[in-house]
């Protein structure tokens, strides 16, 4: 994969921890969840592609987890306050 799309995927990602960390996007909202869901799933695919272990295994751990909140929200369930 090319280099626009490693930034491409980095921007995703940043953009939704900045804005978290701004306190303009919500960690448990959708926007939040679906750009790290498609930002880690890009570079996860571009690690494994250039056979970078280390790194598929981050982002897919960072995917993992991003469409678990994904699927919680689809199905209802009550998601904590991680401020709690």
């Amino acid at each position: 994969m090319g280099i626009a799309w490693q930034v491409g995927g980095a921007a995703l990602i940043l953009i939704a921890f900045v804005s978290a960390q701004r306190h303009l996007m919500d960690v448990t909202s959708w926007s939040y969840l679906a750009l790290n869901a498609v930002g880690s799933v890009v570079l996860g695919i571009d690690a494994l592609v250039d056979r970078q272990w280390g790194f598929f295994l981050l982002e897919s751990v960072w995917a993992l987890f991003s469409f678990l909140g994904i699927l919680r929200k689809l199905r209802g369930d009550e998601v904590p306050d991680p401020a709690s």
